[in-house]
């Protein structure tokens, strides 16, 4: 990395209910450095397990991107901003509501549990919306910037961001709006599916129930559909009905990396970017 390019990245954490993902990436292209590195999820995920594996997530990252020659120097990485999507919703640094995380997270200070645990300053959005942020950039979003679109993350829950005329309508929350007396997403998420064995084709009536309600709720023009999963779209998207466009987001699993290193590269403001791709 050179003393030019060194502007143009950021580092971006995805917090999940199964993983925490990190890359270091290219804020101008989208494209991560080197494949992104991961650890598992603590059980309980309680702020401070969760803070540790932060740090230990951090120095694998560091680790890495020296061991790979992408940096000679560590004082470089630990000079870049870190961006984090977390799953669920953060008003001044206080965690409000955590999705398939600990509950003992409400109410606490995630900056200063984060920073107590690695070092660093965390600038902290929704993972859904940070999804969604790097979709409307580089992803399957780019060319709907004039357009009502929303983003659904499919995987240990379901996450959602809406953009309108290409601005982030935050912490949405819309996988968990009541369908048949629960939660959608614990009937309709990726996890769901795994866990009960549901084929393509029974997952997929899921699926349309929940999209069905989702546009009686919101009117978007486009719906993209995240997650890891989205890699599979051929199996399932055509058994889904919607008015609104329905297509596969392109960024995959790396969405959440690439959405958190944008925010930190705008000091915590959640713009779309003009990406160059």
């Amino acid at each position: 990395m050179t003393d030019e390019q060194q502007g143009r990245f950021a580092i971006g954490v995805d917090v999940g209910g199964t993983g925490i993902k990190a890359g270091l990436v290219d804020t101008e292209t989208g494209n991560l450095a080197f494949k992104r590195v991961r650890v598992l999820t603590p059980k309980p995920s309680t702020p401070p397990e969760v803070g540790a594996a932060m740090a230990e997530l951090i120095e694998l990252l560091v680790s890495t991107a020296l061991e790979l020659g992408v940096v000679d120097d560590r004082s470089v990485l630990d000079a870049l901003p870190i961006g984090c999507g977390f799953p669920g919703v953060v008003r001044d640094d206080h965690v409000d509501y955590a999705a398939n995380l600990d509950r003992t997270w409400i109410g606490s200070n995630i900056t200063r549990i984060l920073a107590e645990h690695t070092g660093r300053r965390f600038f902290i959005m929704n993972d859904a919306d940070a999804a969604g942020l790097a979709e409307m950039t580089f992803g399957a979003g780019r060319k709907h910037r004039k357009k009502t679109v929303l983003l659904t993350t499919l995987g240990t829950g379901i996450g959602t961001a809406l953009f309108t005329q290409g601005r982030l309508v935050p912490y949405t929350e819309l996988g968990h709006f009541e369908m048949n007396g629960r939660d959608a997403e614990t009937q309709a998420a990726e996890s769901v599916k795994v866990r009960e064995n549901l084929s393509y084709e029974e997952w997929a009536g899921r699926l349309q129930q929940y999209y069905s309600q989702v546009e009686l709720l919101v009117a978007p023009d486009v719906i993209l559909i995240g997650g890891g999963i989205s890699k599979s779209h051929t199996q399932f998207l055509h058994l889904i009905r919607t008015r609104a466009e329905l297509k596969p987001a392109k960024l995959l699993n790396n969405a959440g990396i690439v959405g958190a290193a944008i925010l930190a590269a705008n000091n915590g403001k959640a713009k779309v970017k003009k990406g160059s791709v």
